[in-house]
Formats: structure tokens, sequence, C-alpha cells
């Protein structure tokens, strides 16, 4: 994987991360996402 690659994916991450982060456990709840696991869904949105 090059480096350009690895950067965006990195940046998919956090900007998913961060908008998750933002939301209330409500709005969470309705996504199906438990704050929990909000690193783990970033990171399969990052692939």
């Amino acid at each position: 994987m090059n480096v350009a690659r690895s950067f965006n994916n990195w940046r998919k991450y956090r900007q998913t991360v961060s908008e998750l982060g933002r939301m209330s456990n409500r709005e969470l709840h309705d996504l199906g996402i438990n704050r929990a696991d909000i690193e783990t869904v970033a990171r399969a949105a990052a692939r």
C-alpha cells in the first residue's frame, strides 16, 4: 500500500470517527451503532 493511499484511509477513518462521535446516543442507536463500536465502524468505512 502506498503512502498516499494510507494517508487517505487514515483521513477517512478520522472523519468517520469525528462525525459519529458528534452524534447523540439516540442517533447512533437509530443507525444500529453503539458508541463503543464507533472505531470498528470507522475502520470498516476506511477500507
